[in-house]
Parts: C-alpha cells; sequence; structure tokens
C-alpha cells in the first residue's frame, strides 16, 4: 500500500557545520531530514531506511562522495535512490563527469544557493511521492486482481458442484438434462439418431446394507469412473442419473453403436471384480444396462425417449441382470 510517511532525505557530509547549514535550507520542504558524517554511516542508513534523496558530500575522509556512490550502485537497495553531489572541488568537466559516471544526478557546488537546492529538492521530491503513488496504484491492482482470480476459482468451483454428482465427481442429473436437451435438439436439426444408455447396479441395496454405506459409496465411485472411461468420443456424455443409476447420452449413433458402447460398460464393469457376496447374480458387482436409439422430430419429447431406455433397462432386470437390452416398439431384444 502507499507509504503514508514523509519521504526521508539523507544529508551526508563529514562536517557537522555543513549538515546543518543544510538542514536548515530544507527546514520548510514537506520532508524528512537524517544526517550521516561518514559514508560508513550512510550506507548502514541507506540499507536500513527508505530513503527518497542523498545529498552526498564529495571530499571526506577515509571514504569519499564517489566511492559512496559506487557502492551504492552496487546494492539492489541502493541503486536506484538519487544522488545530488554536494561540493566544493573544481568545477572542471572531468570532476563533474566522474560524478555522473558514478551514478549522480545533480551537482550542487558550495557556497550553495538556497533557492536553487531547494528547488532541485523539490523535483526529487516529488519525483518519490510520484513512484510511491504509482507504486500503491500497483499494489492496489495486483490486489483487484487476485481477487478477481480467486472470484473467477469460487465461481468455477460453484458452477461445478452445480453441474458435477458431489459423490461420484461426474455430471449429475442437471448436467444430464441440459446435455440431452441440447443434444436432442441437434439431433432434430440433423435428422441423426440419438442412442441413450440406462445402466443400474444390480442388487446395490443388498451391498449397502451388508457392506455398508461407506463402502457402498466407494463402490459409486469407482463405478463411475469405469463408466467414464468406456465412452471415447468427446461428444458422449456420461452422468449419475440418480442413486446408483447412470446415464450415457450418445449424439449421432446407431442402435448397434449404442449396443456397443453399453457393452463395452458392462464388461469394465465387471472387471473391476468388486466382491459382492449377497448378490444373486454372481460374487462381484454387476451392471444391467437398457438402450434406446431414437432418431427424432420436432413434435417427439424427450421424456418419451428416456421412458424406453427405462422399459430397456427394466426388461434387463427381469430377465436375469448383468445384460444388456434395446428397446423395440414390438420387441424387446436381450444380449
Amino acid at each position: 500500500m502507499i507509504n503514508k510517511d514523509k519521504a526521508t532525505i539523507l544529508l551526508v557530509d563529514d562536517r557537522p557545520d555543513n549538515l546543518f547549514v543544510l538542514q536548515s535550507l530544507l527546514d520548510n520542504l514537506d520532508c524528512r531530514i537524517v544526517k550521516a558524517t561518514s559514508g560508513n554511516e550512510a550506507l548502514s542508513i541507506m540499507l536500513d531506511q527508505e530513503i527518497a534523496l542523498v545529498l552526498l558530500d564529495v571530499q571526506m575522509p577515509e571514504m569519499d562522495g564517489f566511492e559512496v556512490a559506487e557502492l551504492m550502485r552496487g546494492s539492489e537497495k541502493t541503486r536506484y535512490i538519487p544522488i545530488i553531489f554536494v561540493t566544493a572541488i573544481s568545477k572542471e568537466q572531468k570532476c563533474i563527469f566522474k560524478g555522473y559516471e558514478v551514478g549522480a544526478v545533480d551537482y550542487l557546488f558550495k557556497p550553495i544557493e538556497p533557492v536553487i537546492l531547494q528547488s532541485k529538492v523539490r523535483v526529487f521530491l516529488e519525483l518519490y511521492n510520484q513512484k510511491l503513488l504509482i507504486q500503491g496504484q500497483a499494489e492496489l491492482l495486483e490486489i483487484k486482481i487476485k481477487e478477481l482470480m480467486e472470484m473467477q476459482e469460487d465461481n468455477r468451483r460453484l458452477e461445478s458442484l452445480s453441474i458435477c454428482d458431489g459423490l461420484t465427481g461426474i455430471s449429475n442429473r442437471r448436467c444430464f438434462d441440459d446435455y440431452m436437451e441440447r443434444s436432442w435438439k441437434n439431433s432434430i436439426r440433423t435428422g441423426k439418431p440419438i442412442s441413450l444408455i440406462m445402466a443400474d447396479i444390480d442388487c446395490f441395496k443388498a451391498y449397502n446394507d451388508n457392506y455398508g454405506h461407506l463402502q457402498g459409496d466407494d463402490c459409486l465411485v469407482k463405478v463411475a469412473r469405469a463408466i467414464s472411461s468406456s465412452i471415447k468420443r468427446p461428444i458422449d456424455f456420461a452422468a449419475r442419473y440418480g442413486g446408483e443409476e447412470f446415464a450415457i447420452i450418445l449424439p449421432d449413433t446407431e442402435i448397434e453403436g449404442g449396443l456397443v458402447v453399453a457393452e463395452n460398460i458392462r464388461r469394465c464393469i465387471d472387471e473391476l471384480s468388486l466382491a459382492h457376496e449377497f448378490s444373486p447374480v454372481g460374487d462381484h458387482i454387476t451392471l444391467s444396462l437398457g438402450v434406446a436409439t431414437f432418431r427424432p422430430k420436432q413434435s417427439d419429447q424427450i421424456g418419451t425417449f428416456i421412458n424406453k431406455a427405462d422399459i430397456a433397462l427394466y426388461n434387463s432386470k427381469q430377465g436375469g441382470r448383468n445384460k444388456i437390452t434395446y428397446f423395440e416398439e414390438e420387441l424387446n431384444l436381450a444380449m
């Protein structure tokens, strides 16, 4: 966020009287003054505090202003702090050039003219405040972007919850209804057939009653995954229809294709070999399936189509389970 504190100016001079004079000239500016009497002290302050501008004396014992500037440019923390050299040495170009080479942005020559000093310092204070403002805006923008991304992620999760079955992770009944309506309308428009498979786990109540609901839930998850892995085309769609019943929509699919997919699903569940010693069908979980194929017209109803697949499923159950039946108007044939 934006720093509410005043900008800090560092005055560096080995003579305390010079520091006093500089500070007195800057008293009327809206800034905070920090003083150092050596290069080492100045570098320590800069590493510890946020500095907006350095007024740096060139001639100092042990470490002169040029050396301080070079060290500042070598540190990530101090590299971009603007430096105004304050000097009484020669105004020859070679001395001035040396200052600019080590990173100075300006020079002030002693004796210092107050108006010039204040004018130059105001410029850098304004630049510093603008930098803080931009940084603050960038931080706010980053926060807003993060909030937006979190909101989008929340929306995706909510959308996923609205279309996915909470237990198995595959599509839920609501999503089935939506996809069926779209596929139905497209089939009417193109004149191509649509197939529907209704599948039900055999004797699942007995499984739940004897193995417990936790293991029953685990069984539903495994069956759902197996069904999803059995459909290969991107346009094919599997959903948990309710309880232990699943539905598979196969757009642009004749009855022969529907029967092939149904058999792949039945065999895949059979190969899971989920133990079910309380089933009269076998010693493991099995699936009964009903298949219906329709080439709908504008006057036809989706409910009628789903009912045909349900009738075929019922006939599979009545015919001994663990089998596939497809719907025909006059005859229901079992595989």
